[in-house]
């Protein structure tokens, strides 16, 4: 999930916790495709 902030977007875990806050939504949106990618990983 990425959420606005003052100092530009989180990425935030479903559980809350934070995962990196980036300037732009782009930045974040990489972040979170980085972390789904490595969560389908795991699970092979």
């Amino acid at each position: 999930m990425i959420r606005k902030v003052r100092e530009g977007y989180r990425v935030l875990a479903e559980s809350g916790r934070n995962m990196g806050t980036y300037p732009t939504r782009e930045q974040a949106k990489v972040r979170l495709r980085q972390i789904e990618m490595f969560k389908h990983m795991k699970k092979k």
